[in-house]
């Protein structure tokens, strides 16, 4: 049987190269359908992903016998190489569980990279740190929250025989909150609320687009010294907000201010995946009008917490800690009766991020799923 790598080049690739979960993920019960126009977008260049005004890309298709069997990214980012020259990434990886099909399409990811000056490879990262990082290697037994990524068991064999090593694991971690926090959080909660120098506050939506760069400021600031951290460009900053604002509800959003400063923040998300599975990736012709609907005020049973973030000159103080409690209590408070909240997903967060496995470990949360990023010298 012949097996062909080739890159993706025309629409019907690019359609290909999407359509591949459908066909691999089939007798997956955990997986949940992405939106196709939402996988076209990431993928589809600089007037539908910003991310591609400093980032170049190539896509690579496996063919065995005419029939796709697995596809890669491999990409170079500019701001990745103000940080670490001569890193490159690849991500995008799905595939049969097939020892050649792997290792050809991780060499033609490999080959472009080399073409483009790059030392050393990183994956997955699909296709930035602020998209789907990492590769599951535990908690296959859930199906991923909103906008996290998920993967085939055989995955994992597959980027180690291609001599690939672990550099970095980032965690998911799941707490009930129908019925509170520990009396200890809640005790940090009451004394925050009772200092007038801290307000929480709900985001205004009249005021979305300055609503979103605050936060995307502080963001900027707070997540700098973070392993593989990459700023948000202000054409992304405007991409984000825009592809957030949908399902941004300001119950749901929290800043805390500091002698009337912004300085940290909480973004939460209902699980929109509980919402979009019957849609099966399509919003039309009638998904969209389905998911509109059901966006009004969703009830799903899992919520996420993607973003949180304190100023750094705050970290690491009494106050930060007070603001975090009370932002998660607050928007605790609003989800359980508002839109019927069981749990809640935080995360992802490194494994070497003391503070927030510590905020974590303080509202009795553990780890669900754990998410892998490789590298190797090329």
């Amino acid at each position: 049987m012949s097996l062909e790598i080739a890159p993706v080049v025309t629409k019907s690739d690019r359609r290909q190269f999407v359509d591949l979960a459908w066909t691999l993920f089939a007798d997956d019960p955990m997986w949940r359908p992405p939106l196709k126009s939402e996988v076209h977008a990431l993928i589809g260049g600089a007037k539908s992903n910003p991310w591609f005004l400093h980032g170049k890309a190539a896509f690579f298709l496996a063919r065995r016998d005419g029939r796709v069997v697995g596809r890669i990214s491999a990409q170079v980012c500019e701001l990745v190489q103000e940080r670490r020259p001569g890193l490159g990434q690849w991500g995008f990886f799905d595939c049969i569980d097939d020892a050649e099909v792997s290792a050809a399409l991780v060499a033609a990811a490999e080959d472009w990279l080399r073409a483009q000056g790059m030392t050393r490879a990183q994956g997955p990262i699909s296709l930035s740190i602020w998209d789907e990082p990492g590769l599951l290697v535990s908690g296959f037994d859930t199906p991923p929250r909103v906008m996290m990524g998920h993967h085939l068991p055989w995955m994992a064999a597959h980027v180690l025989a291609a001599g690939y090593a672990g550099v970095k694991d980032l965690h998911t971690w799941t707490v009930g909150v129908e019925k509170g926090f520990p009396e200890t959080v809640n005790r940090i909660v009451a004394l925050g609320e009772r200092n007038p120098k801290i307000r929480i506050r709900e985001v205004d939506l009249k005021r979305f687009d300055e609503e979103a760069k605050i936060i995307l400021d502080i963001l900027n600031q707070a997540w700098g010294q973070n392993w593989g951290f990459v700023p948000l460009t202000d054409a992304e900053v405007a991409f984000v907000g825009k592809k957030l604002k949908p399902i941004v509800y300001p119950h749901l959003v929290r800043i805390a201010e500091y002698e009337g400063e912004p300085v940290a923040f909480m973004i939460t998300l209902p699980d929109i995946n509980e919402l979009t599975l019957d849609l099966n990736g399509r919003l039309f012709p009638f998904g969209w009008a389905k998911l509109l609907w059901r966006l009004r005020q969703p009830r799903t049973t899992w919520f996420r917490v993607p973003l949180m973030g304190v100023l750094p000159k705050l970290q690491g103080t009494r106050t930060a800690s007070l603001v975090a409690f009370m932002m998660i209590e607050q928007i605790r408070r609003a989800a359980v009766p508002l839109n019927h909240a069981r749990f809640a997903e935080i995360g992802w967060i490194l494994d070497d991020n003391g503070p927030m496995i510590s905020i974590a470990n303080a509202i009795d949360s553990h780890v669900e799923k754990t998410y892998r990023i490789y590298e190797r010298d090329l």
